[in-house]
């Protein structure tokens, strides 16, 4: 099992930050794209290869998001028409997240079998998650899915607060 950090920073308008690995060492950087659209996260190693990018759809009825890996189109994360709560769907081959997503809180089973764990870390400065992955094949495929998810819910926050402030 590996353990993997992930701390974004609050103030940054590029949605610039790390993933670092339980001995506090970068393993991979993330970087949002700033008034572009489509929004895209790309993930890079420490040697700076892009291994993995996070798309928010442009023009579509409800948000949608597709996850990327080694240039492969692997994982799409839709929102759901509902009229009370939130729902998402994530379309990938055997892939299931299970648990309170919304808080950051689940686990990610792909067949049955947990691959990995996220839980929020409470009373820090800016979002803060340990990321657990089971099988280190697909480390990058967990993280992606963990920015994606991130995104996702800062999509919806963001469109709420939009909503409520005209009110």
């Amino acid at each position: 099992m590996k353990e993997l950090y992930i701390k974004q920073k609050v103030l940054s308008m590029r949605g610039r930050f790390t993933v670092k690995d339980a001995d506090e060492r970068d393993v991979y950087f993330v970087e949002g794209s700033f008034l572009k659209v489509p929004k895209v996260f790309t993930v890079s190693d420490t040697g700076g290869s892009e291994v993995a990018q996070i798309t928010k759809h442009f023009l579509t009825w409800l948000p949608k998001f597709t996850v990327s890996i080694d240039g492969q189109e692997v994982i799409t994360i839709k929102k759901e028409f509902t009229f009370f709560k939130s729902k998402f769907t994530i379309d990938a081959l055997g892939l299931e997240v299970e648990g309170d997503w919304w808080d950051m809180d689940f686990g990610i089973y792909q067949h049955g079998e947990l691959i990995g764990e996220v839980s929020k870390k409470w009373f820090s400065w800016g979002d803060s998650y340990q990321v657990k992955v089971m099988d280190e094949s697909v480390e990058k495929l967990i993280i992606a899915l963990v920015i994606a998810i991130d995104c996702v819910k800062a999509d919806q926050s963001s469109a709420a607060s939009s909503a409520s402030f005209g009110d």
